[in-house]
């Protein structure tokens, strides 16, 4: 099988693993393609955790096709799992299949299960493969990643932004950057997270009611996260704190936490979390570690404004960034950019991202950023890639 069909099988499997995206948690979203003289015949990903598994999926797609998968390549973003949790495991599924040859992007980074599955595939004498498309795939579970490396949720930042960098014009007028297309692309995202953030400037000046407003959305509406050291005086002229006061948490200053305007909000229903001084402002690590520690929160989504982006960027806290970018300009030095209050001379100072896609988003182009230093590619340890069935089993 050439690199160029192994490519196409396994872009296909990211793409079906993405449609898990937020549904997994805490486990990693994965996808995974059934292929035979080239063609892809069956697919599946995992959907929700405690579903069957992608491999599972796809022998199922291909059961009900007919297919024989003992003459069939079966491509899968992750290694197959090798251990009993809420399913049985996958390598299983495989051999009772004779499915003779496994194609793997990535092997599992969980410590506890690392190599299982590859291992004991080959010593069944299956043909295993790993590494096709692996920082792709590395890429697709670097929120599983980061589960399990650290105790805080994976953190999405969203931008809608102008051709020159702008978020709203200076007089804060925003409605609306970026098209219907992006609009309900991330109102999809929204119902995939368990919070939504911005900080005070754009809470005051758009009124926001953050909430996914999807079609068909029947789903527990995310958490508000409103970031700020100036609590509003009268909370009843935002509509947040009047449909949804319970569901709305402030981070801010440990002096604003004993103001009045505090217990006004805390007398509505609102959660008032004080957070420590940063470099930056307030030291946000400690606001997402509660989320995950005391509401099981394991995404997040902030819609800026620009000098809470830059925040989460400084602090080592925007996992990935998307930009919807308008064709537009602005052309205002006093326009709202999308990232402020720094100031530096050089651009070694610059913080450096990784382009991870670049796409049309209706009348817009998305672009999707990773951070420039993200986990690296997992070790093989001593089974070299691409082997024969068998070896260093």
């Amino acid at each position: 099988m050439d690199a160029e069909i192994k490519h196409r099988a396994m872009t296909r499997a990211i793409e079906l693993a993405m449609q898990g995206k937020g549904h997994t948690a805490p486990n990693p979203c994965v996808g995974a393609v059934v292929v035979r003289d080239d063609q892809i015949l069956a697919s599946g990903w995992h959907t929700r955790c405690g579903n069957p598994h992608a491999e599972v999926e796809a022998i199922a797609d291909a059961h009900a096709q007919g297919i024989d998968l003992s003459t069939c390549t079966l491509f899968v973003t992750l290694e197959p799992c090798n251990h009993t949790g809420k399913t049985p495991p996958c390598t299983r599924a495989i051999l009772r299949e004779n499915i003779p040859h496994v194609v793997i992007g990535t092997l599992d980074p969980n410590a506890h299960v690392e190599g299982g599955g590859a291992v004991f595939l080959r010593s069944q004498g299956v043909e295993v493969e790993i590494g096709v498309m692996e920082q792709e795939c590395l890429d697709l579970i670097a929120d599983f990643i980061l589960w399990q490396q650290n105790g805080r949720p994976y953190s999405y930042l969203k931008l809608a932004t102008t051709l020159d960098g702008k978020i709203a014009t200076r007089t804060g007028h925003s409605a609306w950057v970026s098209g219907e297309t992006a609009r309900n692309q991330v109102h999809d995202l929204r119902s995939r997270v368990g919070a939504i953030i911005v900080g005070g400037e754009t809470f005051r000046a758009d009124d926001p009611s953050l909430t996914c407003r999807m079609p068909g959305f029947h789903g527990t509406q995310p958490w508000a996260i409103l970031v700020t050291s100036r609590l509003p005086e009268d909370p009843k002229q935002f509509q947040l704190l009047r449909d949804r006061p319970e569901q709305t948490m402030f981070w801010t200053s440990h002096q604003a936490t004993d103001s009045s305007a505090a217990l006004r909000l805390k007398d509505l229903g609102c959660h008032i979390l004080p957070l420590p001084p940063s470099k930056t402002g307030l030291d946000l690590a400690s606001g997402f570690e509660y989320l995950r520690r005391h509401f099981s929160i394991y995404a997040t989504l902030c819609e800026g404004g620009g000098r809470l982006a830059m925040s989460l960027v400084d602090q080592g806290l925007a996992d990935e960034i998307l930009f919807f970018q308008t064709m537009k300009i602005l052309g205002d030095a006093q326009g709202k950019s999308c990232f402020s209050g720094r100031s530096i001379a050089s651009m070694h100072d610059a913080v450096p991202f990784r382009l991870g896609q670049a796409t049309r988003c209706g009348e817009d182009l998305f672009i999707r950023l990773w951070p420039k230093q993200r986990p690296g590619k997992q070790q093989t340890g001593n089974r070299p890639l691409n082997t024969a069935p068998g070896e260093n089993a």
